[in-house]
């Protein structure tokens, strides 16, 4: 059984959580509530140093806190500001960030910038996954990390999306245990089936959209339409197929684009690398602005994409290949390194291949905060300036942020 405490939160942490203190000194890291409230916590999980909790009842309310729009807020672990109100989730996540860089970075005044608000705070997912249950339900983890949240509605989707889940009944034989959606940016979708059998199962749903199943291990295999979808940003198309990452907010990618371009040195002469490159999305934009652009991606798929979206250009290259692989056999000088590596960072290889080429400047795009302090901390020490820190709102009603760090080098 577990135990429950009467605890007073009092400061909202990285991820989501607010932090309060058990009766012994711990902290308790507890979700969907806010700093202030005295709220009724059941202990889920107990640490030497801390433990996490589940609210059981607010007992007294902070001003700031709203009526959550999805009826499923608190159960789902999708969202985790939906209680505050967008200016206060944008207000938080700079206050995050910027703590993250104090403490893990130990730059006491970060240059952090106004951070850039979503113009769509609600339907701005171009893709999202759903698990599914043994008859075939579609759900969401639920807030315990373990179990299927069966649901009703979801805010977070685009339109076409939100219209089309709820009409798929894949029933409880098609041995597919997580089904992506993706909808592009001219309103086509696609179902991405995920399942152990590297034998596809039937597909009969009788909707105008593109199916495709993907084992692990095993080739895709293309159910009904097109194997991917074509996303324009910019006024440039780009094909994504269903294995490739894309930024699930398009607008937002716009912004992201054009923030680079607004803000790097870019000239006939820059020499520029782009590390973890997906389909192309910031190289399409740099290569015709440089004199040359080296690319690295280790996804075949995404490679295979980055090759037809930019196929126009002469000054290219393309490594399929780990960046810790690729950066050591580059003997060329380079003016400008933009990378946007996964949730983990960089890996010691990549910093150490780094501090030996030494780029004149660096575009980090993270969409974790902690690894993106650790790693700027990091080449700070090989001799760099941190220029700016601007956080990009791609995930509103969620405790994350995509941030754009830029540094260059100290003898430039």
């Amino acid at each position: 059984m577990a135990e429950t405490f009467t605890i007073k939160m009092e400061k909202m942490v990285a991820g989501g959580d607010c932090l309060g203190r058990l009766p012994d000194g711990r902290a308790i890291f507890v979700p969907f509530v806010l700093p202030g409230e005295t709220v009724r916590v059941n202990v889920v999980d107990e640490k030497k140093r801390y433990a996490r909790g589940l609210p059981v009842e607010v007992i007294e309310s902070a001003s700031e806190r709203i009526i959550p729009r999805c009826i499923h807020f608190t159960e789902c672990g999708g969202c985790q500001y939906q209680h505050l109100d967008y200016a206060k989730q944008l207000a938080l996540k700079v206050d995050l960030l910027r703590d993250q860089f104090q403490r893990i970075a130990n730059i006491e005044n970060p240059p952090l910038q106004p951070i850039v608000p979503s113009p769509t705070p609600w339907h701005y997912r171009n893709h999202v996954q759903f698990h599914l249950g043994q008859a075939g339900e579609l759900g969401y983890i639920h807030t315990d990390g373990e179990h299927l949240l069966i649901i009703e509605e979801c805010h977070l989707p685009q339109p076409e999306i939100n219209a089309l889940w709820p009409q798929l009944d894949l029933g409880p034989e098609s041995g597919v245990y997580r089904l992506g959606i993706r909808q592009d940016s001219y309103d086509n979708l696609m179902l991405i089936m995920e399942g152990d059998d590297p034998k596809a199962p039937d597909f009969s749903e009788d909707i105008p959209v593109s199916a495709v199943y993907t084992p692990p291990d095993a080739r895709l295999t293309v159910l009904a339409g097109e194997d991917h979808l074509v996303y324009t940003l910019h006024g440039r198309h780009f094909q994504v197929s269903a294995r490739s990452f894309f930024q699930v907010n398009t607008a937002m990618a716009e912004k992201m684009i054009a923030f680079l371009l607004e803000n790097l040195n870019l000239s006939p002469t820059t020499h520029t690398l782009e590390l973890y490159a997906g389909v192309g999305l910031f190289s399409a934009f740099l290569a015709p602005k440089v004199n040359h652009l080296t690319a690295v991606e280790s996804s075949g798929s995404a490679c295979h994409d980055f090759a037809v979206n930019l196929d126009e250009f002469d000054n290219v290259d393309l490594y399929e290949a780990q960046a810790e692989e690729v950066l050591p056999t580059l003997d060329t000088p380079i003016d400008l390194l933009v990378m946007d590596p996964p949730r983990s960072g960089l890996a010691p290889a990549v910093h150490d291949a780094l501090a030996k080429l030494q780029p004149a400047q660096i575009a980090y795009i993270s969409c974790d905060p902690a690894t993106l302090a650790r790693d700027v901390k990091r080449i700070l020490g090989n001799g760099y300036h941190l220029q700016s820190v601007t956080p990009f709102d791609l995930f509103p009603h969620t405790g994350h942020v995509e941030t754009v760090v830029l540094m260059s080098r100290k003898d430039k």
